[in-house]
């Protein structure tokens, strides 16, 4: 039987569970299986908060976390930056993940179960950075996030941020929004705490 110990991750100040460790597994039993693909750890969190860390965000910042799974880059906006955040998903069965993270971590979010393309203009405008981590896996998810970051760019979000190990889908959209959205595009990689390469999508800034 595995150490309790090492189910366990530190990762840039946050403790995250693995996935067999008994918590999770409890948790997986409650919320039954996530639908879209927010059922774990994904490594491109490392680049989220490794970019971070070296481009912060202002204290106190209000940060819509899209397609939040675990929550874990809304978690790490909460902690280092005492942002506020609210953690979007379209399915509810991530939250019991990201809330148990955040109370791990000592930190609060708001939930927030709705699609991308229903986020409106209006409700945009309530924060000051847009960030989003490994979300734009099928091809069907470009235009969804793009009209997105165009709603948030309008709305005067100050920062959009996506990050991808660099599947083709993210990268078309990223290219589109660098073309006409004049969004920067460029490959980003950490060794530490783990090794991690892959590609950030930032606009507003």
């Amino acid at each position: 039987m595995a150490d309790i110990r090492s189910l366990s991750r530190r990762m840039h100040g946050l403790t995250i569970r693995k996935n067999a460790h008994p918590d999770m597994r409890k948790l997986r039993r409650e919320a039954g299986e996530a639908s879209l693909h927010g059922n774990k750890f994904w490594r491109s969190s490392c680049l989220t908060m490794d970019y971070l860390k070296k481009h912060p965000l202002k204290k106190g910042a209000r940060v819509l976390d899209l397609g939040c799974g675990w929550g874990l880059g809304g978690i790490y906006c909460a902690k280092a930056f005492d942002a506020e955040v609210t953690a979007l998903d379209a399915d509810k069965s991530v939250f019991p993940f990201a809330e148990y993270h955040a109370e791990l971590n000592k930190v609060e979010i708001t939930t927030w179960q709705c699609r991308y393309e229903k986020v409106t203009q209006k409700e945009l405008a309530n924060f000051d950075a847009v960030i989003g981590t490994d979300i734009c896996f099928w091809d069907k998810l470009e235009a969804p996030l793009y009209n997105l970051t165009r709603r948030a760019l309008r709305a005067g979000v100050g920062r959009v941020m996506l990050v991808d190990p660099g599947r083709s889908p993210f990268r078309s959209l990223a290219q589109r929004a660098e073309e006409k959205l004049d969004a920067q595009y460029f490959e980003w990689q950490t060794s530490r705490p783990m090794k991690a390469s892959g590609c950030i999508m930032l606009a507003g800034e």
